[in-house]
């Protein structure tokens, strides 16, 4: 398949990916259509957590992450043939099984840990969990393969990301749209496929949000870690923001790395475009080739949350906090110093 992004101006990305011991580009490996219809690879479907919604996990990538937690199948061709077609009847059957009814504004995961924190106590115990946000009833958690929480009416697309070859993603969201009467789409993105063009498309097709995860703003540590260059990758927000589309963003303290001043600059940038733009700064865990990097502190994750607070930005939270807080202490702290609303 010809490279999309070189057709419209940009440069391929970190694609390779290996199917039967030899390594080619991912959209030849995990995208085919046949006749008018697109089918995607995919690994898994179902309802995710702590995100709330259901999730369609995608075999390859257009980058090459060092720290990928889900390289089994993103640098790996591995899944089932589906087809646009059958995710709009998946998406049909879930929409029956939906428990809270989000506004379009809301339709991303950071309004998910919002509403539920995935305890199930309300359903075991018949209490609510000390974390929990007390917004919902226990009538409303269901248990899906990652644990208790709502099913809100989202369909996302996540894990691997070809987005660069827009055509499936704008065919699926049509089917979606076509199929319920009431669902998002979101995708969960590293921003590489996001050109003027595509996002034209995606507006056009019925796309409604983005997990936007921009790893580092720094060229020289984005290409260290994800193989391919973010130059349009830090443009990317306004874009979004100005087709008026959901957008949250995502980054990962990476010791050593991702520290500070990669935060600080990736949260400016967001405060030039809008400083209600939603941010979640993770704590990093060893995966894939940096098994052997050691995850942040407690006093790294709360000293970066509070400069990036004071720069301006309304919406922060933390995410993995079980990396960082190990005990009672650390949770108290935490609570103490962010509250439950800066907990992701």
């Amino acid at each position: 398949m010809k490279c999309q992004l070189v057709d419209q101006g940009f440069k391929p990305g970190s694609c390779s990916t290996r199917a039967n011991k030899t390594q080619k580009k991912a959209c030849d490996v995990t995208l085919k259509q046949e006749g008018n219809d697109w089918y995607r690879l995919i690994k898994s479907a179902h309802l995710s957590r702590p995100e709330h919604y259901f999730s369609i996990y995608q075999s390859g990538c257009n980058h090459h992450c060092l720290k990928c937690h889900s390289s089994d199948f993103s640098q790996k061709a591995a899944g089932t043939w589906v087809s646009a077609a059958e995710i709009g009847q998946i998406a049909k059957d879930y929409e029956k099984k939906v428990t809270v009814w989000e506004k379009r504004e809301s339709a991303t995961m950071w309004h998910g840990t919002d509403l539920c924190r995935s305890c199930g106590s309300c359903v075991l115990y018949g209490e609510k969990g000390w974390l929990c946000p007390a917004v919902l009833e226990a009538k409303d958690i269901m248990l899906s393969p990652q644990g208790f929480g709502p099913a809100r009416n989202i369909m996302a697309f996540t894990g691997g990301d070809i987005s660069c070859c827009a055509e499936f993603y704008c065919q699926a969201a049509e089917e979606i749209k076509k199929n319920c009467q009431n669902m998002w789409v979101l995708l969960e993105t590293n921003g590489y496929g996001l050109t003027p063009q595509n996002l034209d498309r995606f507006k056009d097709s019925g796309v409604d949000s983005y997990w936007l995860d921009i790893k580092a703003y720094d060229e020289d540590i984005y290409k260290k870690l994800c193989g391919t260059t973010n130059d349009w990758i830090l443009k990317a927000p306004s874009k979004i923001i100005k087709r008026d589309f959901v957008l949250e963003v995502l980054t990962l303290f990476i010791p050593q790395m991702v520290e500070d001043d990669q935060i600080e600059k990736i949260a400016r940038l967001l405060l030039d475009v809008d400083p209600g733009i939603p941010l979640t700064i993770l704590a990093f865990f060893p995966a894939h080739k940096m098994k052997n990097q050691k995850s942040p502190s407690r006093s790294d994750m709360m000293r970066v949350y509070h400069r990036v607070k004071e720069l301006g930005l309304k919406k922060v939270k933390l995410g993995n906090c079980g990396v960082f807080a190990k005990d009672h202490q650390d949770w108290e702290l935490l609570l103490r110093e962010v509250g439950k609303d800066g907990i992701g």
